[in-house]
């Protein structure tokens, strides 16, 4: 490589930031295609103080995925939809967080995939109604992970990236059908 050119027959890595949103607790996971095979690089949760303004907890997510975004530099983000909330008042404030998530990723010019949880674990399980601890044992699985993921949420944003993962790779086999 001469001054930080690539050569014609590589490309960037695909780079994947998943988010699995949330208003006191953000999952994210980041992951990368090498050599094929997805990876992890990361995954952990993003929390907001409660004792906090509710502003200030949307200021503190936005800055926080901007960081992760910056540091991880990926190609895309994948978020997960909002699903059926009982509470309406969490549902708004769950809306409003994904709301500042999605900021994010835009002011950042990162394109965005969003899935369905039924999404999410159709893709990953094969059936859209996996239980977690299904859903978690494949997402280690298939990224080949030797220790145990860190929190539900993080799991969850790990399985969002993959379902962009594999939304990449079934689109870029229709490409090489063509």
């Amino acid at each position: 490589m001469i001054f930080g050119l690539m050569p014609n027959n590589m490309t960037k890595p695909e780079i994947i930031l998943g988010i699995d949103p949330g208003f006191g607790r953000v999952g994210y996971g980041v992951i990368e295609r090498q050599k094929g095979e997805w990876r992890e690089i990361t995954h952990g949760c993003i929390e907001t103080s409660p004792k906090k303004e509710f502003v200030e907890r949307l200021e503190e997510l936005f800055d926080a995925v901007t960081a992760l975004i910056k540091k991880y530099q990926p190609t895309r983000m994948a978020v997960e939809e909002l699903f059926f909330f009982k509470n309406v008042t969490t549902a708004i404030q769950v809306g409003q967080a994904r709301g500042a998530i999605l900021l994010a990723g835009v002011q950042a010019k990162v394109p965005i995939d969003e899935f369905t949880p039924l999404q999410v674990k159709q893709s990953i399980t094969g059936y859209g109604r996996a239980e977690k601890v299904q859903m978690q044992k494949m997402v280690a699985i298939i990224l080949g992970m030797k220790t145990k993921i860190k929190s539900d949420d993080a799991a969850d944003a790990l399985a969002v990236a993959l379902a962009a993962g594999q939304c990449l790779n079934y689109n870029n086999r229709l490409k090489n059908c063509r």
